[in-house]
């Protein structure tokens, strides 16, 4: 598997990369993951661009995660029918709604990498749902951005050991999560405990002031 993948990383290049990346997001079943592992195998013995596999990769992914959120605007709930039809599709688009009603544009982040083969789905069910197309766009940046990046550079850093990599790297997505997941919850508590501390700071100053202000004028 890993030299067939080797083999259309080397016949079609970056052309090759894109195409599969943007059919990866619109339902197709294409290795893109593998491709990016071995695209950056082939960078790190200097066959490849690794800018150029990047930015091959990323406009792919955001343009098919762009055209299922347009599909799911445009033919809203037809479409979630449509793709609701067999019925293991039918588990997966409610776990894809469950994701957009509870976390909306992070949940759309999170579906690009860390749960790809869901990110279709979210896709088209965030575009019916109705989520802002700017808070989407933000997200599915982000996150392909992610994406792209750890499979690259992961095969980039490991080429003598693709096969290893591949078979890892659920695990290594799993820990890249929760490093994630920790700091956005260590960010919100940092914002919270701020907000608390300006608040009381606020209500400090206020008493103060009306404690130690000035006394009232005499009338005679």
């Amino acid at each position: 598997m890993t030299d067939t993948i080797f083999a259309l990383v080397t016949t079609y290049g970056y052309a090759g990369v894109l195409i599969c990346a943007y059919l990866s997001c619109l339902f197709v079943p294409v290795p893109t993951s593998l491709m990016m592992l071995a695209g950056g195998a082939l960078a790190a013995s200097g066959d490849l661009s690794v800018s150029l596999l990047i930015g091959a990769a990323f406009i792919g992914a955001v343009l098919g995660d762009q055209t299922g959120y347009f599909i799911g605007r445009r033919f809203g709930r037809r479409a979630l029918i449509h793709l609701s039809r067999a019925p293991a599709r039918r588990k997966i688009i409610q776990r894809a709604q469950k994701t957009v009603d509870d976390r909306g544009g992070l949940g759309v982040f999170f579906s690009t990498w860390l749960v790809a083969p869901l990110g279709p789905y979210v896709n088209v069910v965030a575009g019916a749902a109705g989520l802002k197309w700017y808070r989407f766009t933000i997200a599915d940046v982000l996150g392909e951005a992610m994406w792209v990046n750890i499979y690259v550079w992961l095969g980039f850093a490991f080429a003598g050991s693709l096969a290893l990599v591949a078979e890892l790297v659920g695990d290594v997505m799993g820990l890249i999560a929760a490093l994630v997941t920790a700091a956005i919850a260590g960010l919100w508590i940092t914002l919270v405990l701020r907000h608390h501390r300006a608040a009381d700071k606020a209500k400090t100053e206020s008493a103060s002031s009306e404690t130690f202000g000035s006394p009232p004028e005499r009338t005679i």
